[in-house]
């Protein structure tokens, strides 16, 4: 049987690529999946791709047009694909999200999204909580000798595969499988529960890039979500 089939369906998987590391980053991709339904588009930023993560990601920005591996891809506004995200959470009626480093990075970069355009009372609604795996892998698998519990490092340990990451669809599709393989409790998951207003989204208000951004990604092109943590970047 596929795993796949065995995730409640009250469970979303979620990720997003975004322009950069920075606090004002945009997004650029927002990817979901439960079980079989699956959720992905993709948004041309108000601000430009840096250049570390266009190489990360494969993403540009030409003439206002946005390219993945210098492919053009058809793209939503960032409040349709907000509108159009809520609308799919709304299906499954009132899903757990689940995403990989997600309360460092995602759910900032969502949460001031949402609050852009109105829109976080709705979001609310229609969701339980979210649960970070990160936390939940190294709590899970404490005593396991692993070194690194970046997703991809994850992935291939636990399943033995490798997957395209940093493509936020692969990753939620990978994420889903890693979850099942993990075989977290009730008890454990809802340890590990937050919400947007238990975040301090104060940190995400908009600033200035630092210049020393490019500098960082230039040096760190294997950069990941755990790293962002592990720096403790502004996010």
């Amino acid at each position: 049987m596929d795993s796949s089939s065995l995730i409640p369906p009250s469970t979303v998987f979620f990720d997003l690529e975004t322009t950069g590391l920075d606090a004002s980053c945009d997004m650029v991709q927002l990817a979901a999946v439960s079980g079989g339904h699956t959720f992905n588009l993709f948004m041309v930023p108000r601000r430009p791709m840096q250049p570390g993560a266009s190489r990360i990601t494969g993403f540009s920005v030409r003439r206002h047009r946005l390219f993945l591996h210098h492919r053009p891809v058809l793209t939503s506004s960032l409040r349709e694909a907000l509108v159009s995200f809520i609308t799919f959470l709304r299906m499954l009626a009132r899903p757990l999200l689940v995403g990989h480093n997600i309360r460092r990075f995602d759910c900032h970069v969502l949460a001031r999204a949402l609050d852009e355009f109105g829109l976080r009372s709705d979001f609310h609604k229609e969701v339980s909580g979210f649960v970070d795996t990160l936390p939940l892998a190294r709590k899970l698998l404490k005593d396991s000798g692993l070194k690194s519990f970046k997703q991809e490092n994850l992935v291939k340990s636990l399943l033995g595969v490798s997957y395209a990451a940093h493509n936020a669809l692969e990753d939620v599709q990978a994420l889903q499988k890693l979850y099942w393989a993990l075989k977290p409790t009730a008890n454990q998951i809802q340890q590990h529960i937050f919400t947007l207003d238990s975040l301090a989204t104060a940190a995400v208000s908009q600033v200035p890039v630092r210049p020393s951004l490019c500098e960082r990604f230039s040096k760190q092109l294997d950069i990941t979500k755990e790293e962002r943590a592990e720096e403790h970047l502004d996010v």
